[in-house]
């Protein structure tokens, strides 16, 4: 049977260093009005959406440090926006800088969490695959610091039966390794969530960065097409703010052909929506036809090589 989940990725628009969580958790809740307006039933925020992206500065005081992260999660800053979600029944997804306290210790992550149409944290993904570097290099004009902000996340790829499919997530350059997507196609994942913060300039090797906006999309078709999934992609941009509506269609029918998925490139988008299946990629608005993970994944696992070769699932 099939099954459509409307889909909205919100655009932040600049956060600075100024803003307060109040500031852009007020923000987060006009976004969700107005997707509830567009008819969208889950809405998907950026990376380390309650702050600026703090890892491009190089900081020593620890307490300093702390303060971009949260101790807990919905806190007396973030309730309202759990709050307006739920009575709005919209689901959601946002990433944040998360700092736990396990055994005793401090731990740091870069997080995500899906949240149900009732405000209940469905699941939550710890980003694992960090990029960047550790220690100051003063050289940079930005620094990329999230080795040493943050630890490798420890809760694998999860995935959950929540608004009404087998849902996902990752966070950034988790997008550009393949075992990211294979470990839920594994688990029969139908949607993928992310977001990232990927600059457009890459200050140690300037020649990359005629090609970013290939190797992005390479890679999260790619993944998606390679595990019979969908994916919802939103990068935090600095121009603007607004709210994309993507709708698409699970279903465990075979697909016949790409083209069947109804998939379309958007020229007039400015390419910051991706939302990726089957290899067709789509900007800001479309319909999908054909989602069928569970059928794919069949004709993988049914592969001798996949008998030979058992992948763990992480």
């Amino acid at each position: 049977m099939s099954r459509f989940l409307t889909v909205g990725a919100a655009q932040m628009g600049p956060i600075q260093r100024s803003h307060t969580r109040r500031d852009v958790v007020e923000r987060m809740i006009a976004h969700l009005r107005e997707a509830k307006r567009m008819g969208c039933e889950l809405v998907v925020f950026p990376e380390l959406t309650l702050t600026t992206f703090f890892p491009r500065w190089w900081m020593t005081d620890q307490a300093e440090v702390d303060s971009f992260f949260e101790k807990e999660m919905p806190s007396n800053e973030t309730a309202p926006l759990f709050n307006e979600a739920k009575a709005l029944g919209l689901g959601f997804s946002f990433g944040y800088a998360e700092l736990a306290n396990e055994g005793g210790k401090a731990r740091h992550f870069n997080t995500s969490i899906i949240v149900e149409r009732d405000g209940r944290i469905a699941s939550k993904y710890r980003k694992i695959h960090l990029p960047g570097h550790a220690e100051h290099e003063p050289a940079r004009p930005f620094q990329h610091l999230e080795k040493r902000y943050f630890e490798v996340g420890n809760l694998g790829f999860p995935v959950v039966k929540a608004l009404g499919g087998n849902m996902g997530m990752c966070i950034c350059n988790d997008r550009r390794w393949p075992e990211t997507y294979r470990v839920m196609g594994l688990q029969n994942v139908e949607m993928v969530l992310l977001g990232y913060n990927t600059p457009l300039h890459n200050a140690p090797s300037p020649d990359h960065d005629e090609h970013s906006w290939f190797h992005n999309q390479l890679s999260m078709q790619a993944g998606a097409y390679q595990n019979g999934a969908w994916q919802a992609a939103y990068l935090a941009m600095a121009a603007s703010m607004a709210v994309g509506v993507v709708t698409v269609l699970f279903s465990r029918e075979p697909v016949l052909r790409p083209a069947d998925a109804g998939c379309a490139i958007d020229a007039q988008s400015d390419s910051s929506l991706n939302c990726h299946g089957y290899g067709s990629s789509v900007a800001v608005t479309a319909s999908f036809g054909m989602a069928a993970a569970a059928e794919l994944m069949k004709q993988f696992l049914e592969n001798p090589c996949a008998k030979r070769f058992p992948l763990p699932i992480m």
